[in-house]
């Protein structure tokens, strides 16, 4: 036995560090003796407000005193109407109507329920370095590290994946690397699935934990019209690069694409456990009452923090302010490039940008990107790495973070690669 109680937690979680916070606020966290942090984490892409934003924490307390738990299959409650009509607001027009649940696997799982009862076909087609959640259903979906499914398999079949339009990882220009994927995934559709039994494709606008890569203009245009002609549905994993992250307030927008379902969590409720699903009305009356559901979906607190989430985004203009940042962070980043080549690439959209390294060889460079981003965490400034080979850094502060902010990052990061 022991007294310790990070002992008592289990080890299957990793660990970056083993700092203990006591509170946080904005684009910082602060441990018990007073030091502070840049968390430039954002809590893995969820506190898009920043910590503990000031309206997130007025509207949860008002909510947690009058009910926390009502259960939507009972009764209605008041914050999630509140919810539907702010999502409504900024989401897609086609997309309409909304289902709740309390992560990003989860949300996954119910898109592709969705897909599967309403075109009564079976399978689906991912894209290769993709990352769709840990349980059984979206861990069979995602594809960014094989230890996401160390040991689990066998996982659900009907699943097929394609080639991601990794531009820099396939040493094409983009648009050929963009062309390229699109005829793999036609091919995919008459050597492995044919589109009758097809029934979605599932992608993220920018890839996430598989390198923070966004696809190459032509691309998602491209998914869209094979959906079309195939009578496939199209699905848009916007659970990380969502709400503002990308400078647009989803990164389909970027591309000028509607997805006929876009799976949302992470930045819908700033840390409170939150995720959901939009589709059009039409689509989403064909699912079959009580087939999907879940006890905690459209948590009353939760729907309230969520509500209170897309306000502050909207009234505070941080989608403007992730465009304007991202743009100051990526130029600072390619400043360091040009007196660093270890680092290979810098790419990304807005506040979900990527620096990979690479060796002088071209290889993957992960002893690098660790030796950096521990040299970073010592001088206060946390940061997290991604893709299939742990090489690449990935920058996702809170979009309230200020020039100042980013420009003292920039330093920390620069002084981690002269050491």
């Amino acid at each position: 036995m022991t007294d310790n109680p990070i002992e008592l937690v289990s080890p299957v979680w990793t660990h970056l560090s083993d700092v203990v916070v006591e509170r946080a606020e904005g684009v910082h966290v602060y441990t018990s003796n007073g030091q502070r942090y840049l968390d430039f984490t954002s809590g893995i892409g969820v506190t898009n407000t920043g910590h503990c934003h000031p309206k997130v924490v007025a509207a949860a307390q008002a909510q947690i005193g009058k009910v926390i738990h009502a259960q939507i299959n009972v009764y209605h409650h008041q914050p999630i109407f509140d919810l539907v009509s702010a999502l409504k607001s900024v989401a897609p027009a086609e997309l309409d109507t909304f289902f709740f649940s309390n992560s990003g696997a989860e949300a996954v799982e119910a898109s592709i329920k969705l897909a599967r009862q309403t075109t009564g076909k079976p399978n689906i087609i991912v894209f290769q370095g993709s990352f769709h959640g840990r349980t059984v259903a979206a861990m069979s979906l995602t594809t960014s590290k094989t230890i996401y499914r160390l040991r689990y398999q066998p996982l659900m079949a009907g699943t097929f994946v394609a080639p991601y339009p990794y531009a820099y990882y396939y040493g094409w220009e983009p648009e050929q690397t963009s062309q390229w994927c699109l005829k793999q995934l036609r091919h995919l559709l008459v050597t492995q699935t044919d589109p009758s039994e097809t029934a979605a494709i599932l992608v993220e606008p920018v890839l996430g934990e598989g390198g923070y890569v966004p696809p190459p203009p032509s691309f998602l245009p491209g998914v869209r019209q094979i959906c079309d002609e195939h009578d496939i549905l199209f699905i848009a994993d916007e659970v990380q690069s969502g709400f503002g992250r990308t400078g647009r307030f989803f990164a389909v927008e970027h591309f000028d694409v509607t997805p006929d379902i876009m799976v949302m969590a992470k930045g819908l409720g700033s840390g409170f456990p939150i995720s959901g699903i939009a589709a059009r009305r039409e689509l989403m009356a064909r699912w079959v009452p009580g087939s999907h559901d879940g006890t905690y979906g459209g948590n009353a607190v939760c729907c309230a923090a969520a509500a209170a989430t897309v306000q502050a985004i909207c009234e505070e203009g941080l989608v403007e302010n992730a465009a304007r940042m991202g743009t100051r962070l990526m130029d600072g980043l390619r400043g360091l490039q040009a007196q660093h080549p270890i680092i290979g690439d810098v790419r990304g959209l807005g506040l979900m940008v990527a620096t990979e390294f690479a060796s002088a060889e071209g290889e993957p460079d992960k002893p690098t990107a660790k030796a950096v981003q521990q040299c970073c965490l010592e001088a206060g400034l946390f940061l997290l790495t991604c893709g299939a080979y742990d090489n690449t850094i990935r920058w996702i502060p809170p979009l309230v973070v200020n020039a100042e902010q980013i420009d003292q990052s920039l330093e920390i990061f620069g002084r981690a690669l002269e050491s």
